[in-house]
């Protein structure tokens, strides 16, 4: 029996950042606001004395049950796709504040580049750089326009970090090929330790141009923009698969969450898992969502006035296509645009460094890091190149911890007394650096509904399909060979590289969980699922926001984006609230 409930004015599906954000900016406003989880409550307490690596780093316990509901994988259409049933490539969360608590804090801005890539790519090379079977398209907004939303994300959490470029003058400190903003980041950068001092130099020998590397972790005590009280980073080294007991490293929980919950309009509700959005496809609206309470197994249907689908990207395109809303994206004819430009994050390019001192690696933090975006984006001539974009190249000191952190030469045996000494000799001299590739959108890469398996409630999972691609290799084989040269330079005894991409995706070893895209965002509804405001073309009181809606991946990790597409899709449910109707960028 399925319990009705009284309306609301907004829902939201998922309570991490963009749940969070969407939450306090409409609560604020006066509107009444029910946040459905499906996981449970997790609060800065949950954390005290908690560096539990076997628990969290390991048996990752703030993440996504997999025995209830996963995804299929398949690396091309001639394949049967095979249920992912334990942990590898990403690392979906669950629980009040999502990824957003278990996150390391790298908090970037896409680079302008991003926002028109196609457009700026036919200027400068022409229709043959882009290949036959690349969907590169903009995103309907320029950097510009999202400039305040990112600065209005970094100021509520509290980004250290130093401009490179403000208000369209260079700063010598910062990223210079950084697009102009508006003011400073809102803290200084984080401690610069022996590791990354060797990467500046070495990047400076070289003649790039390295800086420190916006930050999450607070390098100094806050008070946010809505007069919350953050703490310092300690470098614990414990930040990537747990959360902070120290409230240093800013979250939804201690941000946005507690600031709605204050207003009185607000209701959070856990163990609340959305299976449905009710839609009224004749009206072009959704009425509401459907949800399972997971603790009594009780079914409640929830009316609403606007829904924000603010789950984490594969569960917003995965509940897109449950509920029928907008056409699904078919591969072979090139229609429809749920689960279509789906991408990931190309890691591949990278080296090791094997030195003859002590680093002290067991300290760091998720964010704390220095880096070079000279290989990012367009920042370099691609005239005589065979693939596009490229990727921001980072050393990062987030914390050594004693379980999986033992790195050895190649070809040492991996157990046993060789091992064992190899560890131990190397367990602080060892470092690392990668190039974070973008990923590029192409025709076979893409999401849907798997037509054999299903989850806990009989729904059918989530099927993804993807591969690398000759643009992947190509970036791996520029990239790499200049990361060696960096790690030589770096004064390593011995260098490791990994200057070539071989083989298939293999979704079995983490990489990272940059998953993006599938209900993109666009200007025109034949191309995208959501415009400008986070909106969705089909559904118009549906908006999406979050990494769902980005149509290709850039070289940097997506929060710092995916919260500034939170702030403008609360500016724009905030719109359609007040005046019922579509609403449009201005042109």
């Amino acid at each position: 029996m399925v319990q009705q409930l009284d309306p609301v004015d907004v829902v939201t599906v998922g309570v991490g950042w963009t749940g969070g954000i969407v939450g306090k900016e409409l609560s604020e406003a006066g509107y009444q606001v029910v946040g459905l989880e499906r996981g449970g409550e997790v609060t800065t307490e949950d954390f005290l004395t908690v560096h539990d690596e076997l628990g969290y780093a390991l048996r990752y316990k703030l993440m996504q049950d997999l025995s209830k509901e996963t995804i299929t994988f398949r690396n091309n259409v001639d394949q049967t796709a095979l249920p992912m049933r334990r942990y590898g490539a990403f690392l979906p969360g669950t629980g009040v504040g999502g990824a957003g608590v278990h996150w390391n804090g790298q908090t970037w801005r896409f680079l302008p580049y991003d926002f028109q890539i196609r457009s700026l790519t036919l200027d400068r090379y022409g229709q043959d750089a882009i290949p036959d079977n690349m969907l590169l398209q903009d995103w309907g907004i320029t950097y510009e326009e999202l400039e305040p939303y990112y600065d209005e994300f970094e100021y509520m959490a509290g980004i250290s970090g130093a401009a490179g470029n403000l208000q369209g003058e260079t700063q010598e400190a910062g990223n210079p090929y950084e697009g102009a903003r508006a003011r400073d980041y809102p803290l200084p950068p984080m401690e610069t330790p022996p590791s990354l001092e060797r990467f500046i130099d070495a990047t400076n020998n070289l003649g790039y141009e390295p800086f420190m590397a916006p930050s999450a972790n607070l390098s100094e005590e806050y008070t946010n923009s809505d007069g919350v009280e953050l703490g310092a980073c300690q470098y614990c080294g414990f930040c990537e698969r747990f959360g902070c007991e120290w409230g240093a490293k800013s979250s939804p929980i201690i941000t946005v969450l507690p600031v709605a919950q204050q207003t009185g309009n607000y209701e959070l509700r856990t163990h609340s898992n959305v299976v449905e959005l009710m839609y009224d496809e004749n009206a072009g609206r959704v009425t509401g969502v459907r949800y399972v309470d997971e603790q009594t197994g009780d079914v409640y249907e929830q009316p609403a006035r606007s829904v924000a689908l603010t789950a984490y990207v594969l569960n917003n395109v995965r509940l897109l296509l449950l509920s029928g809303i907008g056409e699904p994206y078919d591969p072979e004819t090139g229609e429809g645009v749920v689960g279509k430009n789906y991408c990931y994050q190309n890691f591949q390019a990278s080296a090791t460094g094997f030195f003859d001192e002590q680093f002290n690696l067991y300290m760091g933090a998720g964010a704390l890091g220095a880096a070079i975006d000279d290989y990012n984006g367009d920042n370099f001539d691609h005239s005589d190149l065979d693939f596009l974009h490229g990727g921001n190249v980072a050393i990062s000191q987030t914390g050594d911890r004693p379980i999986v952190n033992n790195p050895v030469p190649e070809g040492t045996p991996s157990w046993g007394s060789e091992f064992k000494a190899q560890s131990l000799e190397n367990n602080h001299s060892t470092l690392s650096i990668a190039a974070q590739g973008a990923v590029m959108p192409f025709r076979r890469n893409y999401l849907d509904l798997d037509p054999t398996y299903t989850d806990q409630y009989g729904n059918p999972l989530l099927r993804m399909t993807f591969d690398w691609r000759p643009q992947d290799r190509n970036l791996v084989e520029h990239i790499g060979p200049q990361l060696e040269e960096i790690m030589q330079e770096m004064g390593a005894e011995t260098v490791e590289a990994n200057t070539s991409l071989e083989g298939s995706f293999d979704i079995v070893p983490y990489q990272s969980t940059h998953n993006t895209g599938g209900a993109i965002m666009g200007s025109d509804p034949s191309q995208s699922v959501v415009n400008t405001y986070l909106q969705c073309w089909d559904a118009e009181n549906l908006f999406i926001p979050g990494a769902s809606a980005f149509p290709h991946n850039s070289g940097y990790n997506p929060t710092g984006t995916v919260g500034a597409l939170a702030y403008r899709a609360a500016e724009g449910m905030q719109q359609y609230l007040e005046n019922q109707q579509m609403l449009r960028a201005p042109v």
